[in-house]
Parts: C-alpha cells; structure tokens; sequence
C-alpha cells in the first residue's frame, strides 16, 4: 500500500471519531500545494545530472510550513505528499504552532561527490526560493541530508534574498544559528514518551527488557537512554544484522564500536554470552519494548504474530503497516505512534526557529526542559483521549491533531 493512503486510513478513522463530514475529511486529506521542479547540474565526475525534486505543502493553518528534505533514489510525490501529511499531525499533536511540509529529491546521494551535493542543495533552494522562507515554509534535514546541507541551503537563499534569515532553515550547525538538542531531539523525545507511559502503568524500568532496530542516531540515542534508565537492553540491530544477550547488552561498549565505524553484530567477536543473528531478527526478540528505529514497514501482516513486545515505541517513520498494527491492537500490544513518539525532533526545531527570529540562543538544559514539557504534555492530551473513547494511542494521536488543525481552519474561514 502506497504511504499516502496509510495516511488518509488513519485520517479516515479519526475523522470518523470526531464526527467530521465526508467534506471536512477531504480537505484534511488534501495537500495545499504541491511543487515540481528538474534540478540539472554539472557533475564533478563529468557530464550532467538531472534530478525530480518535490516540496509539498500540506497545510499551514496552525503555523509557516514545517518539514525536511531528503536525498534519497525512491523520493516520489507520493511518499513526499505522506510525509507532509505527518508533518502536519505531528506538529499539531505536540502543540506548536507550525504546519506540515516535505521535500525530497530523487538521487542516490551515495553516488555524488560533496562538491555535487552542495550544487544540488543550492538547485533546490533555487527552484523553490519563491515559496519557502521563516514565515512560509521551514525546511530542515531528513534521510541523507544533514547540518552541512541545511548550511549550504542556507547560504544560497541568503543570497538570492540578500539578507540574513538563519530562521529560514532549522537543523543548521551551531555555527550558523543551529539549536544545542536538536541532533538527539527525535531519541530523546520518544524517550520522555516512554517514560510518561510506563509512569502511567506503574512500571519501572530497571525491571523491562528492550530491543532496538537501528544503531544511528536515533536507534543508537534510543538504546543509550534506555540503558542509562537501567532498562535491560537485550537485542539490538543495523543494517547488517542483530546482536542479541538474554542478560542484556553492555551498551555503552556496543555502540562505542559502532561509533568507531564498525558494524553491530561484529562486536560479537569481542563480547562474552552474545548471539549474532540476522537484520530482521531483532523484531521477534523476546522484550517489553521494541523500538523500531529504523526503516518504514517492518513489521507487516507476514511477521506480525513473531511479535513478542508488550509495548512498541515508533521511532522510526510509518515502521507498522495498517494491517499489523490492527492485529497488534487485538493482541493488547500499546503501540505509541510515530506522530506522537518521534515528534521531539519537530519540537526542538521548532525552538530552534524561535531562537533564530529573537536572537536569544537557549542553553542545553533549557532546550532539553522544553522538549521534555512538551512531550509530556502531547502525550497526556493523546493518552486521556484514549482513555475516553477506549482506542489506541494512534487513533488518539490522529483525532487530537485534527481538531487542532480543523479548528484552526475553522477559524481562518476554510472550514
């Protein structure tokens, strides 16, 4: 199933829940704008590249557009338009007053030299320069782009504008105007989600186990916290494949060695009482938690009931399909959605954005308060939903952002 209809089955159900007309559901389900453009430059290598490049602007009643750009092969308006669908729940369902965006360009980055990636960050902005700025739309990075690139697009839309905007673009180097949190924003804030929820049931940490999909800055950040908890981390894996202790994993050492560049399940040979298994085997490992932090649909209808978590923490984009997750629901699993879960990442860019345009820069700890409220409070308003109506954390996530957004354009007239 394509990810944009994913979206518009969750907007079904909870516009269902809200009671909103067969009218109002399509104007959720509707993006705003979507822009097009071919990005041709010159190759280091020799000859000429030319690539699709999208940015859809979903909606912005509650705020300037909100959303990263990524490089990757498989970008396409379809998983550009979801993503900016997202964009617009996840911003709504913490509460800042921001809108949802996407950008994306069709290109294996992997096979670009820098100086390519750089012409082609500044072909972006060019193609849309016209429609993003701090008071449209706030880009930010995504898959394969990075604090460099958002530089970079910075410095070229300065250019054409002619004035220093660093509140144009959010996930920039410090040096450039970029916030203290913001590369751990997306781990941390699913974190303090987490920890909200076993709060709420009366459970420690010291006494769960955990498993974690992905080793990179989110997965690996996740892992960490939940160690430093004293959660018993008992699996976790790359791209490579899983490594895996029923007494749990030394943590600290485990991602130390992938720090150095090495890959997890290679850090068997230097550990004692660990298995190595292969990428997918992590999914079905027997633990409390599962955190997917990795790719989208992983688990599926075909290995849904190899399942063994009592509780799933979505860190990664969209990791369950709508046909897994309804036979997790009736298997009693607590799935905390990827709109509320990794939404500490919009949050803190966010704050990054409102330092920017004041010119007041926050030090670590108050960034990290912020984020921690923040998330607290979205999680409490999701949960207290749930509770009422007696549905899962996602129907709820998705109810609650879309009467925050339908009021907004209720307000504005569009409704």
């Amino acid at each position: 199933m394509a990810a944009f209809e994913y979206f518009k089955q969750n907007v079904g159900k909870a516009s269902t829940l809200l009671g909103f007309s067969e009218e109002v559901q399509k104007k959720l389900m509707t993006p705003n704008r979507v822009l097009r453009a071919e990005l041709t430059i010159p190759l280091e290598a020799g000859g000429t590249g030319t690539f699709p490049a999208y940015r859809v602007q979903f909606n912005n009643a509650r705020g300037p557009y909100k959303g990263g750009i990524r490089f990757h092969p498989e970008a396409d308006e379809d998983e550009v338009s979801a993503l900016a669908a997202m964009m617009a729940i996840k911003c709504a369902v913490v509460g800042i007053p921001l809108g949802g965006a996407k950008g994306g360009v069709a290109v294996d980055p992997k096979k670009l030299s820098q100086k390519d990636l750089h012409l082609l960050a500044r072909e972006y902005v060019k193609a849309f320069s016209d429609h993003i700025g701090p008071d449209q739309d706030i880009p930010a990075p995504d898959v394969y782009t990075n604090s460099e690139i958002m530089g970079v697009m910075l410095d070229e839309y300065e250019r054409i504008t002619g004035k220093s905007q660093p509140a144009m673009i959010t996930g920039k180097p410090l040096s450039l105007g970029g916030s203290l949190g913001r590369d751990t924003a997306t781990a941390d804030g699913a974190v303090e989600v987490l920890k909200a929820l076993l709060e709420d049931r009366h459970l420690e940490a010291d006494v769960l186990t955990a498993a974690v999909q992905g080793a990179g800055n989110a997965g690996g950040q996740a892992a960490h916290l939940l160690y430093s908890m004293g959660m018993s981390v008992v699996s976790i894996a790359d791209s490579k494949g899983t490594l895996s202790s029923v007494d749990g994993l030394d943590m600290d050492k485990v991602l130390a060695f992938k720090e150095a560049g090495n890959h997890i399940p290679d850090a068997g040979a230097h550990m004692e009482g660990v298995t190595v298994g292969t990428v997918e085997e992590v999914l079905s490992v027997a633990a409390d938690v599962l955190v997917p932090a990795a790719l989208e649909e992983q688990i599926t209808k075909e290995n849904v009931e190899s399942i063994q978590a009592g509780i799933i923490l979505e860190v990664a984009n969209g990791p369950i399909t709508p046909e897994a997750d309804a036979a997790l629901a009736a298997q009693g699993v607590v799935v905390i959605p990827d709109v509320l879960a990794n939404a500490g990442g919009v949050t803190v860019s966010y704050f990054e954005w409102v330092q920017n345009r004041s010119g007041y820069y926050w030090s670590a700890d108050i960034v990290r308060e912020g984020m921690q409220t923040t998330m607290r409070k979205a999680y409490k308003s999701v949960a207290d939903f749930a509770a009422e109506r007696g549905i899962s954390l996602r129907d709820a996530s998705y109810a609650v952002a879309l009467e925050r957004i339908a009021e907004a354009m209720r307000g504005r007239g569009l409704l």
